[in-house]
């Protein structure tokens, strides 16, 4: 059964040089227990997406739908999305957010006062310690303060911050950002482990092989677009997008040469263009491109790209 769906959802916010039109078209849809990720380059509309669906674009405009077990929650109050939504249906790890945990508070103290934000009535102490456990977390981390714990340890604390209320759906965005290899495979395996437990993720990164742990569906953004969408073995194995299939080719790998990289930098996103966006550095431009593509359908998603017109 679908819980979240997503269509024709823009997002675009004011800057000192115009309007940033940071999100432009996107869809998507997951079913119950599905979890995606999302990828691309810095500045193509990832974190924008994920704070929209939230609504906490601060300064921003967002149009479009998005569907959360069938209620609008683009149309209802600001009140009644903060009530019944943020945060205990739909919450997020911000990125770099461990570094945002208040250094003259033990971690007991910033989770009860999260509660007490929230106006829960329920027992404190029980619901702090099936949050931090869910994150492999003992009670004597509650009475440490932030510069007693290491980064790994932190971000965990983090991670069971936005599980406190037990929502269905967390966006994690860079979840893995400035940690060490040992301690993000750490955050990856726990991630993996939430979603054994029933919880659905968006996971937005610029490392496809960690989405490749988790994801069941991926979505590529490339100048505030969703350019390609499917699930992920067809997105791995059989990737339609000039842009796609660049990106895999950047992965380092064990066998083979070396990687190769895709030449030039994203559009700007101030002054979108009006053909494919991906036109300036694209290895297989033929004259349709010149107009913006539409969604072409794919065995399990669409791709924005003339080549698979008649396909």
């Amino acid at each position: 059964m679908v819980f979240l769906a997503i269509n024709g959802l823009s997002s675009r916010y004011s800057s000192s040089k115009g309007p940033v039109y940071a999100v432009d078209d996107v869809d998507f849809s997951l079913e119950d227990g599905e979890s995606i990720g999302i990828a691309g380059e810095s500045a193509c509309g990832k974190s924008t997406l994920g704070l929209s669906i939230i609504r906490m674009l601060s300064g921003g405009k967002t149009q479009g739908d998005i569907s959360f077990e069938g209620e609008s929650i683009l149309d209802i109050s600001e009140s009644d999305f903060d009530s019944k939504y943020r945060w205990k249906k739909i919450s997020m790890i911000f990125q770099g957010a461990m570094n945002s945990l208040d250094p003259v508070f033990t971690i007991k103290e910033q989770f009860v006062e999260i509660l007490k934000q929230h106006h829960f009535d329920g027992d404190f102490d029980k619901v702090i310690l099936d949050a931090i456990t869910s994150v492999s977390l003992n009670e004597p981390v509650l009475k440490k303060y932030p510069h007693e714990l290491s980064g790994g340890m932190k971000q965990r604390v983090i991670i069971a911050m936005a599980l406190l209320l037990k929502p269905k759906f967390v966006i994690a965005d860079e979840p893995t950002t400035a940690l060490d290899v040992l301690i993000q495979a750490q955050i990856v395996n726990l991630l993996k482990d939430l979603k054994k437990g029933g919880m659905s993720f968006m996971l937005i990164t610029h490392d496809l092989a960690v989405l490749s742990e988790i994801a069941n569906k991926i979505g590529i953004m490339y100048g505030g677009q969703m350019v390609e969408f499917g699930s992920s073995e067809e997105i791995y194995n059989n990737p339609k997008h000039p842009y796609t299939q660049g990106l895999l080719k950047s992965i380092p790998t064990l066998k083979g040469g070396p990687p190769t990289y895709i030449k030039g930098i994203p559009p700007s996103l101030l002054d979108p263009p009006t053909e494919c966006r991906f036109i300036d550095r694209c290895p297989s431009v033929i004259e349709k491109c010149h107009k913006l593509p539409p969604k072409f359908k794919t065995e399990t998603g669409y791709v924005r790209c003339w080549l698979y017109e008649d396909k």
